[in-house]
């Protein structure tokens, strides 16, 4: 009977063939066309010529780039500690038994992660604004300035660090998204576990520490990949707020990729910082993964995976003393 209905794997590749081939050509064509663009000296229009390396030693000594990089960094730590941490503490107090209409907080929550990015920075940029700004009229409301003019311009380096401010939307938008994500997770641990804590006399930041956090530490792991891997390609935002101003000082790598490839014309150049926004991304993942798998594991995992590997050790190098003597004999 279940043969009867099983499809051919002619259908099954057919079915298979589209999706792959369309992100063949959406990601690897042009990763493998930005890599040979790199090796040339490209101005725009059917001339290119070959330069070989110039273009990533030129890049190596590259002070704006590795700047971008820098503030891609400071993203990445930002927003793992204000878009993560603030969505789990939220997290925690909607599973709370005195919070009412959950689905509604989790509604309102996410509604910001719907907006676009671009949006999103306009609406910021508003909200910074030196003469109209909600953030300056509130401070003149306080008694803080005597007036708007007197306020803070926000999106000037000289107010306050840049990156923390172009930092707070991020932070703001992606929340709610974090927030779906962990809440899922805290859904699926079996409520038994967490009234066994609590009866055992365990508070609220106990079982968020002790309880709550290493059984969803995968999930922990998924979100905090996908923070760096968002932030890593920040663009949106900050071209909506400061275009990398003043100066470079808010200058990410995506943003100065797209300057030098569009409105300097230097389009080998630009396929070099593609490569270079790739291999570094691919390496800060990496990293992060390999640091977060060490520091989320206890202490007591450790030294039983430890202990399991020398006892798998141990067993194969008797199997082999074994199988060396039964042939010996033989």
């Amino acid at each position: 009977m279940l043969q009867s209905i099983k499809p051919k794997r002619s259908v099954i590749f057919a079915y298979l063939i589209v999706p792959v081939v369309l992100f063949v050509f959406t990601v690897f064509v042009p990763l493998v066309a930005a890599l040979i663009y790199s090796f040339t000296n490209w101005k725009g229009g059917p001339t290119k010529t070959f330069n070989g390396i110039q273009n990533y030693i030129d890049l190596f000594h590259d002070n704006v780039f590795w700047l971008s990089f820098g503030n891609n960094i400071f993203l990445v730590v930002a927003c793992i500690i204000g878009q993560i941490g603030i969505a789990f503490i939220l997290v925690m107090l909607i599973n709370s038994k005195l919070v009412k209409l959950k689905g509604i907080h989790r509604t309102f929550g996410f509604f910001p992660s719907t907006i676009s990015a671009l949006c999103v920075g306009f609406i910021w940029s508003m909200i910074y604004d030196q003469r109209r700004g909600l953030i300056n009229w509130a401070l003149v409301q306080l008694g803080k300035y005597s007036s708007a003019k007197n306020a803070p311009i926000w999106l000037d380096n000289s107010a306050a660090p840049i990156m923390l401010i172009l930092a707070i939307p991020l932070i703001w938008q992606y929340i709610g998204y974090y927030m779906v994500i962990i809440l899922s997770a805290v859904s699926s641990i079996d409520t038994e576990v967490l009234e066994s804590a609590e009866i055992d006399g365990a508070s609220g930041f106990k079982r968020a520490r002790y309880v709550v956090l290493p059984l969803i530490r995968n999930t922990l792991l998924v979100c905090m990949t996908l923070c760096i891997a968002g932030n890593m390609k920040a663009f949106d935002n900050i071209y909506a707020m400061t275009e990398g101003g003043p100066g470079y000082d808010s200058m990410v790598m995506a943003l100065y990729g797209y300057k030098v490839s569009f409105e300097q014309s230097n389009l080998g150049y630009g396929s070099t910082i593609s490569v270079g926004i790739f291999v570094l991304s691919l390496a800060v993942i990496g990293g992060s993964q390999f640091l977060l798998n060490y520091f989320m594991v206890d202490k007591y995992d450790r030294a039983e995976a430890k202990a399991k590997k020398i006892q798998d050790k141990q067993a194969r190098a008797a199997y082999k003393a074994r199988m060396a003597e039964m042939k010996g004999r033989g």
